[in-house]
């Protein structure tokens, strides 16, 4: 039997090594777009926002300025004064929209295969004030990028990874340069080399598969003749003391046939820093995982059982022996705990965060979240939170039940509302706070409606039903009963107590999950796709198993030492990641990022806050059901007179 389970857990485990190591083939959410020669090719301008660059780390704030990003005179700030036929917002999805993608069309001219090697001019902005020169100078120091989509890639820079020395495309290219002598008279980039890729899949059809910028800058006279040629010029510093500048936008588009199919283009921008990292990071914790699986198993099959056997072997006829151990609070391992409301909804919810991150996983390694679909991630656990609202409906009021709960009205009620209107009081504040910091990555209006009818429309109803269905099948039964007097509780060890046996329980399974985590926030904030779902979905298992064992082995710990209040410790114990998680979150900020403004603190603490507090939930149900388990499985194995 167990070589038979050992088998299947190292088939698992293949199965999923050799995810991380698959090229970047995806399942495109749309048919790959065929051009023919001619054909206009529409280039879209997405928002400003922050790369993470050495010295200067990063911002929160996405931003848009008509001048740099539409190519338009100062008036753009008066919505009455644009001209008509100027940029137009584009259809986006909830989760695009969620990540600060604000697109719009632009005024570039590109045909394909047309126009190879030519010198346009965009425009020219006259009338460009102190402030808007402040604005842009700004802008630049803080490393802001540019972003740019072509046939849905996005425009990048060719760079090479310093530590394997591959070649991949970064997405988002500088606004300017502020670099060595630059520093003080930050230059911008007004001129841009296009080097667009394209693949011929048949002789008179023509696909892109790569967008590279080569951005520059020109300076000297704006009005004279149109130059691309940087190196005849002096760069362009915009003076934040001359009154009126005149900035002249010029582009060059080059076309490069390329042998990589439609199907792999993204291959080049889903590039995986540090493999080897990555690589060890994982190994060690599934190491870590086994030998915690190997002593829980030691504790529940040799001394749980030598225990039980010794239970039971007691001859009834002889005078009564006293219990030791943890049979001892065999009477009161049961009783219903404290505030049995709150467990139950949490765990509720925590059930629905698991199954919304099991399912987005396993669509993202199946490739059905290309990244060709921008926010197909946010948008796939929005709906998946909303649909999987009975599963939370249905575990709640079960464990409510088997916690002795009697107000199953209040217990749906609360499930179904208390943790979205938690969450969405918080990122309706937040949002002010984006207001106040002019990004443009604010959520409308229309958007937050629409979060309102998905959770309380669709996940609330579903929530419901899971907990009439709940309610239907009642508690689980105990296999012991409860004692009418509380047993008094002896004082424990220090390493039991609550707070210290949440903190240290939570050391294991943010120890394997740090690696990923820093990586993540680290493709977050240098605006980096992050693909690697073949090392996240490892990872995610390893803290599963890693926070079950754990939790398992502080309450057994417990139960010896006669505390019988195992139900909310278990939780926090198995959630006691999320401070850790807190903790490297603030490490984090105070290492790496550079939050000048009061509202970019704020965002960042809240988001942070909320990272944390879902976490805590997901892995303290984890906890919480791992340890339900494992006592109703050593209680029911002995027999008490």
């Amino acid at each position: 039997m167990m070589s038979n389970i050992s088998f299947k857990i190292l088939s698992l485990v293949h199965i999923f090594l050799a995810l991380p190591t698959v090229n970047a083939f995806y399942l495109p959410g749309a048919a790959p777009r065929n051009y023919v020669e001619g054909e206009q090719v529409d280039l879209f301008v997405n928002a400003l926002t922050p790369m993470l660059s050495g010295s200067n780390g990063a911002k929160l704030a996405s931003v848009y300025n008509c001048i740099v990003v539409f190519c338009l005179p100062p008036s753009c700030r008066n919505p009455s004064l644009t001209p008509a036929d100027g940029p137009k917002q584009q259809p986006e999805s909830l989760g695009s929209v969620l990540f600060g993608d604000r697109i719009f069309n632009s005024p570039y001219d590109i045909k394909m295969l047309k126009d190879n090697g030519t010198c346009k001019t965009l425009c020219t902005v006259p009338d460009v004030s102190v402030e808007d020169a402040k604005f842009v100078n700004s802008r630049i120091r803080e490393d802001y990028a540019i972003n740019w989509l072509i046939d849905g890639l996005p425009a990048a820079e060719m760079k090479i990874d310093t530590k394997t020395k591959d070649i991949f495309f970064d997405m988002g290219f500088n606004l300017g340069n502020n670099d060595g002598e630059n520093q003080n008279s930050p230059v911008l980039n007004n001129h841009y080399e296009i080097v667009l890729r394209y693949h011929k899949p048949s002789p008179d059809t023509f696909r892109v598969v790569g967008v590279l910028v080569w951005p520059k800058s020109i300076g000297g006279p704006q009005d004279a003749h149109p130059t691309c040629d940087a190196d005849e010029h002096t760069p362009l510093i915009l003076s934040e003391d001359s009154p009126i500048q005149t900035i002249r936008y010029t582009y060059r588009v080059t076309w490069n046939e390329s042998d990589t199919p439609w199907a792999t283009r993204w291959d080049n921008y889903l590039h995986v820093f540090d493999p080897r990292i990555h690589w060890f990071s994982l190994l060690n914790s599934i190491v870590i995982v086994v030998f915690l699986c190997v002593m829980v198993s030691m504790i529940l099959f040799k001394n749980i059982s030598r225990d039980i056997n010794r239970y039971n072997a007691i001859d009834i006829s002889e005078d009564v022996q006293e219990d030791w151990g943890w049979k001892l609070v065999h009477g009161e391992v049961f009783r219903s705990p404290q505030n049995p409301l709150f467990l139950s909804i949490m765990v509720g919810n925590g059930a629905q965060l698991c199954a919304m991150a099991s399912v987005t996983l396993v669509f993202a390694l199946l490739g059905f979240l290309s990244p060709s679909n921008r926010g197909s991630l946010a948008t796939v656990m929005m709906v998946c939170w909303s649909i999987f609202g009975g599963i939370g409906g249905y575990f709640s009021s079960r464990v409510y039940a088997s916690l002795g709960g009697t107000n199953r009205r209040k217990n749906a009620f609360m499930t179904a509302t208390a943790l979205p209107t938690f969450i969405f009081i918080v990122v309706f504040v937040l949002n002010f706070f984006l207001l106040m910091a002019g990004s443009s990555g604010a959520v409308p209006f229309g958007t937050l409606a629409l979060i309102i009818v998905l959770w309380y429309g669709i996940s609330a109803p579903l929530s419901a039903v899971g907990s009439y269905f709940g309610t239907k099948h009642g508690a689980v039964e105990s296999p012991v009963r409860v004692n009418a007097i509380p047993r008094q509780i002896p004082p424990g060890p220090k390493y039991l107590k609550p707070w210290v046996s949440a903190i240290l329980g939570g050391i294991l399974p943010f120890g394997a999950t740090f690696v990923e985590l820093y990586f993540i926030l680290s493709s977050l904030f240098a605006s980096r796709a992050y693909y690697a779902f073949g090392f996240l979905a490892l990872t995610a298992g390893v803290v599963v198993l890693t926070t079950a064992t754990v939790t398992i082995l502080f309450t057994y710990f417990l139960l010896c030492a006669e505390e019988y209040r195992w139900q909310w410790r278990s939780f926090v114990i198995g959630g006691g990641s999320a401070f850790w998680v807190l903790a490297y979150g603030l490490f984090y900020w105070a290492t790496r990022l550079n939050l000048a403004t009061m509202s970019n603190i704020a965002l960042y603490l809240g988001y942070l806050f909320l990272l944390s507090l879902l976490d805590f939930l997901a892995t303290g149900t984890i906890g919480f059901l791992a340890a339900y388990w494992a006592v109703r499985r050593l209680y029911t194995a002995i027999r008490v007179d």
